[in-house]
């Protein structure tokens, strides 16, 4: 019985042992073997590891991509008006030894990076007016793109084993203490720009209803003109037409114009005396 009990002590023994020896490496990790609290080794491929058992421990870094955010800072433009930036940075371990020999933790790592991209936001901001900042056509893509490219070199030049991989702005904004005076400011600008362009087209229609009208006094001038001229040959060829007429018959004529003369006479029937030698006289007593 003695004998079983040993054996069974002996293998539960065993278990514990090989359970405190083996770990597991996984794919999204490093695993570094600590030896009283110093990294001895370190495990990048997956898979199963063995380690000393209660001598040795094991701790666990990211092999992944990480994103640590910011808290939202106050920075000053070039143009001296505060804003609250708000951002993010994508990085993550890329040199597992460098980093436990510099960082030792993804804490302090996340502090430092936090540090690096503080000072460059804040120095790339201040060489920009907050309105290049907030406008669509401003270059924030490009900003981001340098505030990455800064941050990463400072990261590499103090051999910290990461790699900072994106670095965003999310957000710009006022303190709430220099909002009203901002959008007082802004709608200001944007009524002078409106009355610049109303005055503008105040101008051109000026400009548009003078022509215009110049040209409609030209077209009525040569309208004019054209008429007077028409209905001067059409008096010229009806007067010669008449002569024609009446140099045909020059007793008609005659009658014709006296006959014209009496309708011009006798409106409103008038009384009218008449000497007896009178054309008309002798007209009506048929001599």
């Amino acid at each position: 019985m003695k004998r079983w009990i040993g054996i069974a002590v002996g293998a539960l023994v065993l278990i514990i042992l090989a359970a405190s020896s083996l770990f597991i490496v996984k794919e999204s990790e490093y695993k570094v073997v600590l030896k009283f609290g110093e990294a001895v080794r370190i495990h990048e491929n997956p898979g199963i590891k063995i380690k000393i058992p209660f001598i040795e421990t094991v701790s666990t870094l990211p092999k992944y991509q990480k994103v640590s955010d910011s808290q939202p800072t106050t920075i000053m433009t070039k143009d001296k008006k505060p804003i609250i930036v708000d951002n993010y940075t994508v990085w993550r371990i890329n040199n597992s030894r460098s980093f436990l020999q510099t960082l030792k933790t993804v804490t302090t790592a996340e502090s430092r990076i936090s540090d690096a991209v503080y000072n460059t936001v804040r120095r790339k901001l201040s060489e920009i007016d907050y309105g290049s900042i907030i406008s669509e056509d401003s270059s924030r893509g490009n900003l981001n793109d340098d505030i990455t490219k800064e941050v990463s070199d400072i990261v590499s030049r103090q051999n910290y084993g990461i790699e900072v991989i994106d670095v965003r702005i999310k957000r710009t904004d006022l303190p709430e203490e220099n909002k009203e005076s901002v959008y007082k400011r802004m709608i200001s600008d944007r009524e002078s720009i409106a009355a610049g362009y109303l005055s503008e087209g105040d101008e051109e229609s000026k400009k548009i209803t003078s022509n215009a009208d110049r040209q409609a006094q030209e077209l009525i001038a040569q309208a004019e003109a054209d008429s007077k001229k028409i209905i001067a040959e059409g008096e010229q060829e009806a007067a010669r037409i008449y002569n024609d007429s009446y140099g045909k018959d020059p007793e008609f004529y005659k009658l014709y114009r006296t006959l014209e003369s009496y309708v011009t006479t006798f409106q409103g029937e008038p009384v009218i005396l008449l000497p007896i030698d009178s054309p008309y006289t002798r007209i009506l007593l048929g001599q």
